[in-house]
Order: structure tokens, then C-alpha cells, then sequence
């Protein structure tokens, strides 16, 4: 009985680590949420079970990795509050293991994903037509319009998920029309990925939460496919 109470109590406490974790370290927030994402994308596009085993290791690897930076951390904290050559080096160190998981991550993921996103953009390329260029701009306007309009509406609560942020609501808004107007997939997920960069910049330079930052970028994208469906359906 002793035992199994040890167990159940080290089982508690490594439950509270990664709850401390994830209260408290804003990389952290930002690596569930994309775990959240990526398996649900792995049921949408029905992965065989080898693509799904490599997806879970990479998010395990990162999330290990960042809960060990974060005890590293601490350790390090606790043992030299000053600033020290050999604390800074503990930290960086630290903080490399999860950068490498985290480029093994988006290896595994751009892998895994391309053929199906490839397929999907296909689909989508093939009934899309967003218009002449001056229509384009259209579509811009609309969404700077309609971030203006929200951010309005949320300017007293500076930290409020619903209060999008404009550079990555229109970044999105434009990497969903090149992948209305670009054939090659790999140009367009480029694309994506430099909005995702600069939401990224954003969310550790401002005091903007990871929910507004998210909003924004499905944000942009939703207005974008909304305004293009209604044109060419009503």
C-alpha cells in the first residue's frame, strides 16, 4: 500500500510540474497549442499510423525538452540569483535542447504534412479565383477594415484574445491569397510560414497573449475566404 502511495504521490508531482509549466512559461502555452493543432490535423487528413507514431514523438520530444529547460531554470536560480559565465552557459544549453527538438519537430511535421496539404491546396486551387489585382486589394481593405472595427471594439481590454493584431491578420489575409493565385504548394506553405515567423516575433516583442495572436491569423484567413465565397457564390 506504501508503494502504490509513493506512486500515486510521484505521479502528483510530476502532474504539478507540468502544470507550473504551463501556467507560468509562455513557451510552453505556445507548444501545447501547437500539439493541439498538429493532432488535430493528423485526424483530419487520416495519417497512416507511422506518420502519427513520428508526430507524437516530436511533440513529446519538445514538451520534454521544455519542461526540462524550465527545471534547468530554476536549478540555476536557486543556485547562482546573480548573474554568472557558467549559469548563462546552464541556461543557453538548456534552452539549445529545445530549439533542436523544436527544428526536429517542424522537419517531422513539413514531411508528414506536405502530401496532404498538397492534395488539399490542389482542391482548393482548382475552384479558386480571387479576380483581377485591383480585387485583390479589395480583399485587403476588407480585413484591415474589419481588424480596425474589432480592435475598436476591444481597445480597453489590451490583453483580450478577441483583439487581433493587424501586421498578422493582414499577413495571413495575403498568404491566403497567394494560395488562391500560386500553383506550387511549397511557395505557398513558404508563405504561411513567414506569417507564422512574424506572428512569432510578435507574440515574444508585445504583451499581446498567444489566443489574440492565433485569433488574428484565423482571423485574417477566415475574412479573406469569407469575402472570396461570398463574391463568387451571391
Amino acid at each position: 500500500m506504501n508503494e502504490a502511495r509513493k506512486w500515486l504521490r510521484g505521479f502528483r508531482y510530476a502532474y504539478e510540474g507540468i502544470k507550473y509549466a504551463l501556467s507560468t512559461q509562455r513557451n510552453m502555452k505556445f507548444h501545447f497549442m501547437v500539439a493541439f493543432a498538429v493532432l488535430i490535423l493528423a485526424l483530419f487528413f487520416h495519417l497512416s499510423k507511422l506518420e502519427i507514431l513520428f508526430i507524437l514523438l516530436s511533440v513529446t520530444l519538445v514538451i520534454v525538452t521544455e519542461l526540462i529547460n524550465t527545471g534547468v531554470e530554476k536549478a540555476v536560480d536557486l543556485a547562482m540569483p546573480d548573474k554568472h559565465p557558467l549559469a548563462k552557459i546552464a541556461k543557453d544549453a538548456a534552452a539549445a535542447s529545445v530549439l533542436v527538438s523544436a527544428v526536429f519537430a517542424v522537419a517531422v511535421g513539413l514531411i508528414v504534412f506536405y502530401d496532404p496539404i498538397d492534395r488539399l491546396f490542389l482542391h482548393i486551387r482548382e475552384s479558386a479565383d480571387p479576380g483581377k489585382v485591383q480585387e485583390i486589394w479589395v480583399f485587403i481593405s476588407i480585413v484591415l477594415m474589419a481588424v480596425t472595427v474589432i480592435q475598436t471594439r476591444y481597445s480597453m481590454s489590451k490583453g483580450a484574445i478577441f483583439r487581433p493584431s493587424m501586421m498578422v491578420a493582414v499577413s495571413f489575409a495575403v498568404s491566403t491569397l497567394i494560395s488562391m493565385l500560386v500553383r506550387q504548394t511549397l511557395i505557398i506553405l513558404m508563405a504561411y510560414l513567414l506569417s507564422v515567423l512574424l506572428a512569432l516575433v510578435l507574440y515574444e516583442k508585445t504583451e499581446r497573449s498567444l489566443g489574440s495572436i492565433l485569433f488574428s491569423g484565423i482571423f485574417g484567413s477566415f475574412i479573406t475566404v469569407l469575402v472570396y465565397v461570398l463574391v463568387q457564390y451571391i
